[in-house]
């Protein structure tokens, strides 16, 4: 008997959280979006006056809640053929392609562009996610969404991790960002995953903010 209430007191409990972030969510989500437009007619101008004449809100499939997919939102900060650049590169430099599979990104990426470095550096890059988290495929806290090529890499993480929505922000991204290992990446949004709550979130998103300002581990 007290079994039985115990799991309906958990069930309420997480329905109320999830509630209440999903509120916070929409609300913050709109805010920012106004915010948004003047930022993408900056951005739009500064990359033309450097001779970047391409779209600059860029987009890609990642992994959701339950591994479902979703196009996924982001400004674009590297040159708009970065996929195939990438491969070359790995292709051809053998140092390079043991740091990508270690860490599935590069430290010093030659594909960056001038302005991508800048909107990196402040996290400005991730602010058209608000659209994600306005439709509901992502939350302001939560993993990293994933691309769908990593699934294999992240093994017996996975099925932990896609348990939860993913987030702009979260726990891997106030821990230390760029300077964990992708492994170390995928143990820190692990935990998240099986210990999130109310009080977590409200912990990350103030530390995001020291993370951003600080420019810690953003690459």
């Amino acid at each position: 008997m007290n079994e039985a209430v115990d799991i309906q007191a958990i069930g309420i409990k997480e329905a109320l959280y999830l509630t209440i972030k999903r509120f916070f969510d929409i609300i913050v989500g709109i805010i920012g979006l106004i915010v948004l437009i003047p930022i993408m007619l900056i951005i739009k101008i500064v990359s033309i006056c450097h001779g970047d004449f391409g779209k600059i809100i860029f987009t890609q499939n990642r992994i959701g809640k339950n591994g479902k997919e979703f196009k996924f939102y982001k400004f674009r900060s590297m040159v708009p053929n970065a996929d195939e650049v990438l491969y070359k590169m790995l292709a051809e430099n053998e140092e390079m392609a043991k740091e990508y599979k270690e860490n599935k990104k590069l430290k010093d990426d030659p594909r960056i562009t001038k302005i991508g470095k800048f909107i990196r550096r402040y996290s400005i890059d991730e602010l058209p996610q608000l659209l994600n988290v306005l439709k509901g495929d992502m939350s302001l806290i939560g993993n990293r969404p994933y691309l769908p090529r990593e699934k294999e890499d992240m093994g017996e993480y996975y099925h932990d991790i896609i348990k939860t929505k993913p987030g702009i922000t979260g726990y891997w991204q106030v821990s230390g960002r760029s300077d964990i290992s992708f492994k170390g990446r995928l143990k820190l949004e692990q935990f998240y995953s099986n210990h999130c709550g109310l009080r977590m979130d409200i912990k990350i998103f103030f530390k995001t903010f020291s993370a951003v300002f600080g420019h810690k581990g953003a690459e």
